[in-house]
């Protein structure tokens, strides 16, 4: 893929908050933006808890970011990706992500190459890869209570000292179960490395269209995870339980009553993300989940 240099003129900073270390981080990037004549733009969190003013750094919204910004660099771990990331998809604004958190399967570029690379992404030499969101919308008495936007998944569950919850789960207007369990997790591809996995979902390459369905230790062990088609339409409804939530990406909630339904289909807006020249889906799943490693004594050729 090609592009040119006036196509990423203005690039917006969001970096995560509370990280030790990270100002002589950030000053590099802009020091490198303002001398290639990039603009370079605060996020107006990131401006706040930075505590420092640097020359000719503008301070924006995520709404303004979104107009008036040709790109992104996200200094941070997967959840400040996740979090800007939603607020940015109805722009269509390109996201890099710059590793400064721990696992960083959406924030792939290391600290200490980002000077090498970002020149060169921002030159147009990258790879461009973009993913799906999914949109919920929680029902109660036929109103509209919450709406909630997520990159990696839709989690309904119960609090940790309630019983089990019974959910009815339809897609596309056809009944596909009861399930009583300690919730139900609709992920995304992006999100079938994320909690889906760790609850025993399948691994669902990025350019994939589905929408994969996990129970979290349901009392039915025929209760498996299945993978819908990503036109589908699920409608999950509180049949009975107590202090039940749903969150989007862990990071917006809203607490349900019985009978309320949380109606979730693929969002129309999608995020694309900037990877270096070279980049590989394989190679992050191989460095992220330890692909490459034996137990001691094992898989070795001699």
């Amino acid at each position: 893929m090609t592009a040119t240099h006036a196509v990423y003129q203005t690039i917006a900073l969001v970096v995560r908050q509370n990280t030790d270390g990270i100002a002589e981080s950030v000053r590099s990037v802009v020091d490198f933006l303002q001398q290639d004549g990039y603009t370079a733009v605060f996020e107006e969190q990131t401006a706040a808890h930075l505590g420092f003013e640097m020359a000719n750094v503008r301070v924006m919204s995520a709404t303004e970011i979104g107009a008036h910004c040709d790109a992104a660099i996200v200094m941070g771990g997967d959840g400040t990706m996740l979090g800007i990331a939603r607020q940015l998809a109805p722009f269509d604004v390109p996201l890099i992500g710059i590793n400064q958190g721990r696992l960083g399967f959406m924030t792939d570029i290391p600290l200490d190459a980002m000077l090498d690379v970002l020149p060169k992404i921002l030159a147009g030499r990258y790879k461009a890869e973009r993913r799906t969101l999914l949109e919920g919308r929680v029902m109660r008495n036929g109103e509209i209570i919450h709406v909630g936007l997520a990159v990696n998944d839709v989690v309904v569950s119960r609090g940790g000292g309630a019983g089990m919850a019974e959910l009815r789960v339809d897609v596309d207007g056809h009944f596909m179960y009861n399930q009583r369990s300690d919730g139900l997790i609709i992920s995304t591809p992006t999100g079938s490395t994320a909690y889906a996995l760790s609850a025993g979902g399948p691994l669902l390459h990025p350019s994939l269209g589905g929408i994969v369905l996990v129970p979290i230790a349901p009392h039915a062990l025929s209760n498996r995870p299945i993978v819908l088609p990503e036109s589908s339409e699920i409608v999950v409804e509180i049949v009975r339980g107590r202090d039940i939530s749903v969150n989007f990406d862990m990071q917006t909630f809203a607490s349900l009553q019985a009978q309320d339904r949380i109606v979730i289909q693929r969002s129309p807006h999608s995020i694309t993300f900037l990877h270096p020249e070279g980049w590989s889906y394989y190679n992050t799943l191989r460095e992220k989940l330890h692909w490459n490693e034996y137990p001691s004594g094992e898989g070795k050729l001699n």
